[in-house]
């Protein structure tokens, strides 16, 4: 069976990571990792939910060189983490905070590691073909689903981005603002980091002030692995910026306008991913070059009709799309949005990510989303909208949708609120975007 190594580091004295005490080894990395791996109890699941990137980093691989799959849910809930253990009830919780573990076995990682760098002689390897992670779905679109991906695969997935990235011959220290949990942080924080021989900051900085501080603190060139949500909140701070060389952002649709904004301030160009948990990251673009992605190297497109199935290079098999995509020559397609974002009234069609990019682009929205209910009482299809606008009112915002969109798909009712009930990588998923209308809209709208 083919091995793959665990990291694509030359020597044992590369940076692998950068810590609020300065950078740390390849070679002290390893020596963490075999440390940890002994202190493991037995069992063949691994819940790292550690905040700490380089922690996370060190549980991962122990877990790998013993055999466990590394879970990783999007969302850390006590109803998540306990259909989780159903499905794996022999896992251990790694903890690096106050993290509520419910009453799941917890091993919480040590202070201080008995870790013997002058011990560690060779990059270990590991089999192609093991199942390493896996990777749950965010829920935005419905129920967490769980998908599985071999450790031969992940590093191919590493490889391909660094290689889109351009960082095979000039790494980038990377700051992520992204949990490495999620399949976005994975990819393009730790992969990157294991195969792109990018050394990664272990924080994760949220605010636009961590950024700032986190930024300063490390040598250049620099990569800002981001959202739009937290691209945007960064960029109303109004703070001076050190030197970002590239900056990166997935998760939800990037406007133009934000894209050009970030590309003037930093001074850096923007590049965009496109994937999600099941295929894993398989194209990308620059928003201000280009509106077509490009494929990653190997992947491949196919459809049947409105479906569009991504295979080849690191995707695991053949994987549906749950997106409406038109191919175009030379590995490019374009995307139109998710097929469940898709809304058609009376004939007429658009997104939600269109009508949600409509509303934030109004002066004084910081922040809106349309939402669709699946039901009402007598069986009209109605748009809702939920909008942060602290300086304006109902009207006032109805007033400018309503030069902006077709009244068809003007939201009845439009409702402020003081904030979105966003997730950690800037996502709403679909369950708390219902709750929140159950909450907020009388007789569900009717």
């Amino acid at each position: 069976m083919k091995h793959v190594p665990l990291l694509g580091h030359a020597s044992l004295d590369d940076i692998f990571a950068w810590r609020q005490d300065g950078p740390v080894s390849v070679r002290r990395f390893l020596a963490d990792v075999r440390a940890l791996a002994i202190l493991l109890p037995p069992g063949r699941h691994l819940l790292n939910v550690c905040e700490d990137r380089y922690h996370f980093a060190v549980g991962f691989a122990a877990g790998l060189l013993d055999g466990r799959i590394s879970l990783q849910p999007a969302s850390q809930s006590a109803t998540t983490l306990r259909d989780i253990r159903a499905q794996a009830p022999d896992l251990c919780c790694l903890c690096d905070a106050h993290f509520a573990s419910l009453d799941l076995p917890r091993l919480d990682f040590p202070a201080q590691l008995a870790a013997d760098p002058a011990a560690i002689r060779e990059i270990p390897t590991i089999a192609a073909g093991q199942v390493a992670a896996r990777l749950f779905t965010s829920g935005s679109t419905g129920t967490p689903m769980a998908h599985d991906k071999t450790w031969g695969k992940l590093v191919d997935n590493g490889r391909a981005e660094a290689e889109r990235l351009g960082l095979a011959g000039r790494p980038h220290v990377i700051i992520g603002t992204v949990p490495v949990q999620h399949s976005y942080g994975f990819e393009s924080t730790f992969l990157l980091a294991l195969h792109g021989n990018s050394p990664f900051w272990s924080g994760k900085p949220f605010y636009p002030q961590d950024i700032v501080a986190a930024l300063a603190a490390l040598p250049q060139p620099r990569l800002l692995v981001t959202t739009p949500f937290h691209l945007s909140s960064l960029l109303a701070a109004d703070i001076p910026l050190p030197a970002i060389d590239l900056l990166l952002s997935a998760t939800a649709p990037l406007s133009a306008e934000l894209a050009a904004r970030a590309e003037q301030r930093c001074a850096a160009p923007l590049l965009e991913i496109f994937g999600s948990t099941e295929s894993g990251q398989i194209a990308s673009r620059r928003p201000t070059v280009d509106s077509a992605w490009h494929l990653f190297p190997g992947i491949r497109l196919g459809q049947d009709g409105d479906l569009t199935i991504a295979s080849g290079g690191h995707v695991e098999g053949e994987v549906p799309l749950s997106d409406l995509v038109e191919l175009l020559p030379g590995d490019r397609f374009t995307l139109y949005g998710r097929h469940a974002d898709l809304v058609n009234i009376a004939g007429k069609r658009t997104s939600l990510a269109y009508l949600n990019h409509q509303a934030t682009a109004i002066p004084g929205v910081i922040d809106a989303a349309f939402f669709l209910p699946e039901e009402t009482a007598d069986g009209v299809t109605r748009l809702c909208a939920f909008v942060v606008a602290p300086e304006l009112d109902a009207r006032r915002v109805q007033a400018a949708l309503r030069e902006r969109i077709d009244a068809i798909f003007l939201p009845r009712p439009l409702v402020l609120v003081d904030r979105l009930p966003r997730n950690s990588t800037g996502k709403l998923p679909r369950n708390d975007l219902l709750a929140l209308y159950t909450d907020k809209v009388p007789h569900g709208g009717a």
